[in-house]
């Protein structure tokens, strides 16, 4: 078990896939503003960065893995021009918000949602050719059982793509987002989104979640080929990319 595995979205006991989804359907209307505006709107590189990997290998059926708000869907769905997207997710709330942002671009042919436990998924065996998820594998309340379900529906030399929120290891930015993380961050979204502990919660599993050289073990030893990682901005962010 992960450290992340033990924390739970306002510190209650219970089931923490159901307190998650509890969590993000309570910020679904605030957190895209709140997602841009706290990472200085700089996620928006790290997803366009992450999705360029996959371009040499021009995936058409994609499955986007704690979807959210679909931000990492709709960019690969025009980026990639896939025949399919399809972003998965156990929260209505953020999805719904997704479906919006959809219709809104004129995807709805290409990028669907579908709400579904990503430990568990309803997918066939090897049924994607590029599986991704961007800030969302630290909620899992399984993180092995996920990634393993994240390899098992992909397909023979297919590709994952995860790009995950990391605390940076080098002064003085390990020192300055320690102080930013701790203060201005929880601060804000407690305004902005009327929920006093989600970013607190955010936070405590960022500081919990595996990354780097332990991240690519893990890959390594759930079953993914040549698991390696970039450090973005310094390290608040780190991309992984592995083949099946």
């Amino acid at each position: 078990m992960y450290k992340q595995e033990l924390i739970n979205p306002y510190g209650k006991d219970g089931e923490k896939g159901k307190l998650v989804e509890q969590m993000f359907n309570n910020i679904a209307p605030t957190y895209d503003i709140l997602n841009h505006r706290l990472s200085w709107d700089i996620d928006k590189s790290w997803r366009k960065k992450a999705i360029s990997q996959l371009l040499p290998f021009n995936p058409q059926s994609i499955l986007d893995i704690a979807t959210g708000t679909g931000d990492f869907a709709i960019l690969s769905a025009e980026m990639l021009s896939p025949k399919q997207m399809i972003g998965v997710d156990i929260s209505d709330g953020m999805m719904t918000i997704g479906r919006q942002k959809v219709k809104a671009k004129g995807l709805q042919d290409i990028v669907f949602f579908k709400k579904e436990d990503c430990t568990n998924l309803s997918f066939e065996d090897d049924s994607f050719d590029a599986v991704t998820a961007a800030f969302g594998i630290r909620n899992f309340q399984d993180l092995d059982r996920g990634l393993s379900e994240m390899c098992r529906v992909l397909k023979q030399g297919g590709h994952l793509i995860i790009v995950e929120l990391t605390t940076p290891i080098c002064f003085p930015m390990k020192q300055l987002f320690n102080i930013y993380s701790h203060t201005i961050l929880p601060i804000y979204g407690r305004i902005i989104s009327k929920d006093t502990n989600a970013y607190h919660y955010l936070i405590n599993t960022i500081e919990a979640f595996p990354q780097g050289e332990r991240m690519v073990e893990i890959l390594r030893n759930i079953g993914f080929k040549k698991p390696k990682f970039t450090r973005l901005t310094s390290g608040i962010c780190t991309m992984y990319f592995a083949t099946k």
